[in-house]
């Protein structure tokens, strides 16, 4: 019998409903450090971009962070965002029943965010149990989506081929990721009217679609 596919799970905006807390949250850091920023800003051009790359680009239109800024900058923008993750954070709608239905193929969660945040969400929202230590921060990994070598070294780790993996991703960093890296990708897709799924990924709008489009998608390739 051919062995389930592997799946490759983002995690903001794809198992765990962070992305408007963390919005928020560097809509509350970026203007004290001098950067104009707001919450509406992040959902509409930098969801799943990495933060080094958020600050670069808003430091390339309104100019650069005082020096020793960025570290103390990240380091209360993260500490703030684990403190409303551990209060406030919810699964995605529908994911938790998913992750049970697919309960017989391996997971992994595959983030650009660092592994400290990935477990605290994981936590937070009770679904530590679905994925264990498979756990790969870009962070750890020294890569960034949208390059697709942090899907295709989770991957690795994992024990599998790209051929025979499932990125499920939100973001369009991710979801370009995915294809790069030779894999089936499933997008969800929290805002279909402002933003189209790419040919060669499955578009999806909500996570209790997901485990009859994992059923239909073939083994082998």
């Amino acid at each position: 019998m051919t062995p389930p596919l592997c799946l490759l799970f983002d995690s903001d905006g794809t198992l765990v409903d962070s992305e408007i807390l963390l919005a928020e949250v560097m809509g509350e850091i970026l203007p004290a450090f001098g950067l104009p920023f707001s919450a509406r800003q992040y959902m509409a051009e930098f969801r799943g971009v990495r933060f080094r790359t958020i600050i670069e680009t808003l430091e390339a239109r309104h100019g650069a962070l005082v020096d020793g800024h960025f570290p103390l900058m990240e380091d209360e923008m993260r500490g703030l965002m684990e403190r409303r993750m551990r209060a406030e954070l919810q699964p995605i709608a529908g994911m938790p029943a998913a992750l049970e239905l697919l309960a017989a193929h391996p997971k992994a969660v595959v983030s650009n965010g660092p592994e400290r945040k990935i477990r605290c969400a994981m936590e937070s929202a009770a679904l530590a149990a679905h994925f264990g230590d498979n756990l790969f921060s870009a962070y750890t990994l020294n890569v960034w989506k949208p390059d697709p070598a942090l899907y295709r070294q989770a991957a690795t780790a994992m024990g599998h081929p790209p051929e025979r993996c499932v990125v499920i991703d939100d973001a369009a960093v991710g979801v370009a990721a995915g294809l790069e890296a030779g894999m089936h990708v499933v997008h969800l897709n929290h805002f279909p009217e402002e933003e189209a799924t790419p040919e060669g990924a499955i578009a999806i709008r909500h996570a209790s679609e997901l485990p009859a489009v994992v059923a239909r998608l073939p083994r082998s390739q």
